[in-house]
């Protein structure tokens, strides 16, 4: 509808650039609003008030010719200026029915863009460090990126989802020490626990299922370990320092080739149960990306040659900087240590060149908003590189803030206590979890409330939404039980007989949903369809407690079944793009 109302205002603009009332080289932005309040019509523009300076025109003496030169159309009944010269207009109810056969034609493809055709978006998410199970905080990362890239491919972009496996550095290094340190405790070996060590009861598991399938082949006495290493912080110690002490005794006394047994193993059974978790939250993946195979490959080593060639790296301290702050961040930061080792940095300039190298149109990044700082750093990057910064699109995501009651839950990884997201999944279910972590803008601070998701009320907004299309389903069944038959054709040709509020509102709902999705896909918003969505089931339900749908008159009946089966079909499409089920019944 708004596209249509677009084009007759173009029309109109170039007509009056014909007659010299608006100069030939303005390029009008034409914003269609859906009005606020019907008796203003259903849709208003501001073009006459945009226009007005470049056009040197009082605003509504511009608006009065702009609506004389629009074309006629059946679409719109009337229009009117108001204020000082925006544009109302109001749409033909029977052009307004037209949606209803729209949506009952494209069924699933309803609502479907082609407007990111041709373009190759990688949506990178997640990405956490496979040093643990995955908790209630990257829950919402994982359904906010699933339903971003959704939207996007309904929008028509071809999207390539991916996840950055961190499967090298000191983290996984203090992983495999953790489990090695179990393993040691299993064969009874007494080795006083790192406080900076991996905590979790997975941890333990881990070294069980080892010690179980290799005896004491990785046994080493416990005075060979602690002998000369740093205390730990409880003695007055620095953790950090104790940690690299172990992690570096642990490689001598086992070797390269059983300390990476640990390495790995760690790594595969994290990985794994990753991929298990997220693939059952309806999260998947075109790829899992190694940051190891950038530095096997020597990409890491490459991505640092170009930056050196360009004059982007120096000397300092025993260490290499990349020269950062010459191109917006705050600080210049180091790529390689003193000590001869790559930082976390360096990889991911190297992965970011890879992406560029992949040739995507758009790159987006969703990261947690812990890493706000990261953002100016890794965009210097990409542009010293000599690409374009713009490509890149880093999302921000809070972190989920669970309560029991009253009581927030306190969560760390490396303490091992938290919530996985499996365990939040199987209390409040998958279609709660998913469509709760995306009700909000993912910048925005979240409290997950237990109690409510669990709830089968109309407070419950995934239950009120589901809800809506079990009504239509429980329509449809009553309609069985009766023997009707749903006479689609009449329905469609009488739907003009629907003239009540409520029925002329959700007609111009319906409407709104191209329009919503193609928005929440460009502004990256998922919360915007899942607020039409809450709409749409308000609007239903009001109408459903207002009227019969089943009457004696076949002519009624089948206009409203019709109306409420478009209904079910856009509550149905809306639903599939977050992945949460459409219950018949409830």
């Amino acid at each position: 509808m708004k596209q249509k109302l677009e084009a007759l205002i173009l029309t109109a603009v170039d007509t009056l650039k014909n007659e010299g009332v608006i100069d030939a080289g303005i390029t009008p932005k034409i914003t269609i609003e859906n009005s606020r309040d019907l008796q203003h019509g259903d849709f208003a523009t501001n073009v006459a008030l945009v226009l007005a300076k470049p056009a040197k025109s009082n605003p509504r003496a511009l608006a009065e010719k702009i609506v004389a030169a629009l074309p006629k159309d059946e679409l719109v009944s009337r229009i009117e200026i108001a204020g000082p010269g925006f544009i109302n207009f109001f749409i033909n109810p029977d052009a307004q029915f037209q949606i209803v056969s729209q949506i009952l034609d494209q069924g699933a493809k309803f609502g479907l863009s082609q407007t990111g055709a041709g373009q190759k978006v990688q949506v990178e998410f997640v990405s956490a460090n496979p040093t643990g199970p995955l908790h209630v905080g990257h829950g919402r990362g994982a359904a906010y990126g699933s339903v971003v890239a959704d939207l996007l491919e309904a929008a028509g972009f071809t999207v390539h989802r991916e996840y950055y496996v961190n499967d090298a550095g000191r983290q996984m290094d203090i992983l495999a020490t953790s489990i090695w340190l179990r393993y040691l405790a299993e064969c009874g070996e007494v080795v006083p626990f790192p406080t900076n060590g991996y905590r979790g009861e997975y941890v333990r598991e881990i070294a069980g299922d080892i010690h179980k399938s290799a005896g004491n082949d990785y046994r080493r006495p416990a005075e060979l370990i602690v002998e000369d290493i740093p205390p730990d912080e409880p003695q007055g110690g620095d953790k950090e320092t104790h940690i690299d002490a172990l992690i570096a005794r642990a490689k001598t006394l086992l070797g390269v080739s059983l300390y990476e047994d640990f390495f790995q193993i760690g790594l595969k059974t994290i990985l794994q149960d990753i991929r298990q978790d997220l693939a059952e939250f309806g999260v998947n993946y075109q790829e899992w990306f190694s940051e190891r195979s950038l530095m096997e490959s020597g990409a890491v080593e490459e991505a640092l040659d170009r930056l050196r060639q360009a004059g982007y790296l120096y000397e300092q301290d025993g260490a290499t900087w990349f020269a950062s702050s010459r191109l917006g961040d705050e600080k210049d930061r180091v790529v390689i240590r003193d000590n001869g080792q790559m930082t976390y940095f360096a990889s991911d300039i190297a992965y970011h060149m890879n992406k560029l190298d992949r040739g995507y149109d758009k790159i987006v990044n969703i990261w947690g908003a812990d890493h706000h700082g990261y953002i100016p750093r890794v965009k210097a990057s990409i542009e010293a590189l000599g690409a374009d910064a713009s490509k890149l699109t880093v999302l921000l995501v809070q972190f989920a803030v669970l309560y029991r009651g009253e009581e927030k839950v306190q969560m760390s990884t490396r303490s091992g206590e938290f919530v996985t997201l499996r365990q939040l999944r199987n209390e409040v279910g998958q279609d709660a979890a998913r469509f709760f972590y995306v009700m909000r803008r993912s910048e925005q601070h979240m409290d997950f409330d237990l109690k409510l998701a669990t709830s089968k009320s109309n407070e419950n907004p995934v239950y009120y939404v589901q809800y809506a299309y079990a009504r239509v389903c429980s329509v449809l069944r009553q309609l069985d039980e009766k023997n009707w038959e749903r006479d689609i054709t009449l329905g469609m040709d009488n739907l003009n007989c629907l003239r009540e509020e409520h029925e002329m509102a959700l007609l111009t709902t319906l409407a709104r949903y191209p329009e919503v999705l193609e928005r929440s896909a460009l502004m990256y918003e998922p919360h915007q369809l899942v607020h039409y969505l809450r709409d749409l089931a308000t609007e239903f339900h009001t109408y459903y407690n207002a009227h019969q749908f089943l009457v004696e008159d076949p002519v009624i009946r089948n206009a409203r079944l019709n109306l409420i089966c478009a209904v079910k079909q856009v509550l149905s499409n809306g639903l599939l793009l977050l992945k949460i089920n459409t219950p018949e019944a409830m």
